[in-house]
């Protein structure tokens, strides 16, 4: 049931999350709403994907170790062999002018994709002033150059002295160069907020500190693993196939998806008192104000390989109209994009 669920997941987390309650506590009756609320708020509390951790939670509730492994797995593996199929595909055609024009209108989509997700996320990320001023300190400090997932630990470490009166500098090293296995396992390991945040981390760690990847092969990584089923972190997959080809498709699926498996098992008896912990609330919520500010930061540093002409600028504002009003579809909205790129550029 979970790979089928997991093949058909089209439009992002918050799809994902009601497709899962519509299967699994309207149709089939595994868990009550209230429960699944539960483990929802529970997968929020921890870094990963959401929704991939909603699975895991869920399949851990109905058959333990054995049920957390076979939910997250099929719920993954749909998408990651779509994108090492694609990830193939564009090794081979990407600089194919048909692949070219498709990328050109898919880009600035992608961009506005990111503004839906600030637009929606931004008031519930930071409605205090104290918040807002934590997020415009992030955002500055992204822009800086300071490396994002100190941002994110200072955040959370900066709400909770101030939740109590006390305010205090965090200072943190540079972080030592790692593996690809070793590069996604971090970023799967503290990536907080929206599943976009990885546009920001995957650019700090591959494009500005590591030189792997551009910002455009990054973009068409983010877009890839946008049209496809299942949880946006199968970019990983894509981008690791063009790093070292199905070996490193593995490398990178294993590294940033493994923390979600070991967090959901290791948080599931604190299920119920992990929001009550003030601390641990008080992280999240600084820790969410500067993911929404990270997000923001790379849609500043990323317009210039997306915006390329006056086509694109058009084609990137119609799209965030789209989004934030009608709220269309990404998958269609994404599909749109790539017939303007063959019919304008």
């Amino acid at each position: 049931m979970f790979l089928r669920l997991g093949a058909t997941a089209f439009g992002g987390p918050a799809a994902h999350i009601a497709i899962l309650r519509a299967e699994l506590v309207v149709a089939r009756g595994w868990l009550s709403d209230e429960r699944f609320l539960d483990l929802l708020s529970a997968a929020n509390l921890i870094p990963g994907p959401n929704s991939t951790e909603l699975a895991i939670h869920i399949g851990y509730e109905r058959q333990g170790w054995r049920g957390l492994w076979t939910a997250g797995v099929c719920f993954i593996a749909p998408a990651a062999l779509l994108c090492s199929a694609l990830a193939a595909l564009y090794t081979r055609y990407g600089t194919h002018p048909a692949a070219a024009k498709i990328l050109y209108g898919m880009r600035p989509v992608l961009l506005a994709i990111i503004v839906q997700a600030i637009w929606g996320l931004a008031p519930k990320a930071a409605p205090t002033p104290k918040l807002r001023v934590l997020a415009l300190l992030a955002f500055v400090a992204s822009l800086a150059g300071v490396y994002e997932l100190a941002i994110l630990l200072a955040a959370g470490l900066a709400q909770i002295t101030l939740q109590r009166g006390v305010f205090a500098f965090v200072a943190l090293g540079s972080v030592p160069s790692a593996s690809l296995f070793g590069v996604f396992l971090k970023v799967g390991s503290a990536l907080f907020g929206s599943g976009y945040v990885l546009v920001s981390l995957l650019r700090s760690e591959l494009v500005v500190q590591r030189g792997w990847l551009d910002e455009p092969t990054l973009l068409d990584a983010i877009v890839v693993g946008q049209v496809t089923p299942g949880p946006l972190f199968t970019s990983a997959t894509f981008i690791g196939y063009l790093l070292r080809g199905p070996t490193g498709a593995l490398l990178a699926t294993v590294g940033i998806f493994l923390p979600a498996f070991v967090l959901v098992a290791a948080s599931t008896p604190y299920v119920s008192r992990m929001r009550d912990s003030v601390a641990l609330s008080a992280f999240l919520d600084g820790v969410n104000a500067a993911s929404v500010a990270l997000m923001a930061a790379v849609l500043v540093q990323t317009v210039q390989s997306a915006v390329v002409d006056l086509p694109s600028a058009a084609l990137a504002a119609v799209s965030c109209v789209l989004t934030i009003t009608v709220r269309m579809n990404t998958s269609w909205l994404v599909l749109l994009g790539a017939i303007v790129g063959l019919t304008l550029h």
